[in-house]
């Protein structure tokens, strides 16, 4: 099972290329950033975590903004989106930059998505909460057809286009790894009809869930977790269960403070490893 970390990259923490360097220096396989566009500053819509929303989520900088300088500060260390708010952005433009960050990593990008939690936020870019799956869906077959296809075309309820030309292509192929977050009742759903993973945050139904999704694939699907506590066992029970990857949350916070989380966690994936 591969071993990688995340971060809400922030303007008032290490800054996202430092991150990179860091990760990779210490021989982790991946580095996911998280993304919000802003968060409104009056809301409804609870943090599912419980109590008040910590400033980091409204601190981010551009997921690829970030993505771009962790791409030119490595060479080996996988860089992802984890997740990207797919139903917040163009889907012309973001087939472009997924695309461009593919081409400027040498093939090194995880493209992690989601339909997001902050209605609010989604409302302040025009989308209706209520249909996003279907624009989720949508967006995402229509950015895999102008990875694809020198002229390209989709026609649906929320996203039409005709006959568009759009370089760069990935350099993967068939393209990037499609990583499809949430945990919701409908969830496989989306994985089974466009994912290549699935990318759950840790919880502890997760890993029984995902024999249910096994048992309804009729490919492979690659079982990723995000936000894995530093424990020997939690990690240990993800790699029995078949997981490829487990990803561990750093704080949003000046180096010192990243090396010590970091310092924990490798000691967990230490004893977990048997080393």
């Amino acid at each position: 099972m591969e071993i990688g970390v995340a971060i809400f990259a922030t303007d008032d923490a290490l800054d996202p290329a430092s991150v990179a360097r860091l990760a990779e220096e210490r021989g982790y396989e991946s580095l996911f950033f998280p993304e919000h566009s802003h968060i409104p500053a009056a809301r409804l819509t609870p943090y599912r975590g419980g109590g008040d929303l910590p400033r980091r989520y409204w601190r981010t900088y551009d997921l690829f903004v970030a993505l771009a300088a962790a791409a030119t500060a490595t060479r080996r260390l996988r860089i992802g989106s984890g997740i990207c708010l797919v139903v917040q952005r163009d889907p012309i433009y973001l087939a472009k930059e997924t695309a461009s960050i593919d081409h400027l990593s040498g093939g090194r990008f995880e493209f992690g998505v989601g339909a997001g939690w902050n209605r609010e936020e989604m409302l302040n870019h025009g989308t209706d909460p209520k249909v996003r799956m279907h624009i989720l869906r949508e967006r995402i077959e229509a950015v895999k057809v102008i990875w694809s296809e020198a002229e390209a075309s989709y026609r649906g309820r929320y996203v039409n286009f005709e006959g568009i030309c759009s370089w760069p292509k990935p350099l993967q192929r068939p393209h990037p790894p499609i990583l499809v977050g949430g945990r919701g009742p409908t969830v496989f759903d989306r994985v089974l009809s466009y994912g290549d993973g699935w990318f759950p945050n840790h919880a502890g139904d997760v890993i029984e869930r995902s024999r249910e999704l096994l048992a309804r694939a009729d490919r492979r699907i690659s079982l990723q977790v995000m936000g894995v506590p530093a424990d020997p066992h939690v990690l240990e029970a993800y790699e029995k269960a078949g997981f490829d990857r487990a990803v561990h949350w750093l704080p949003s916070a000046k180096r010192s403070v990243i090396e010590r989380a970091m310092d924990d966690f490798e000691r967990a994936v230490a004893e977990y490893r048997g080393h």
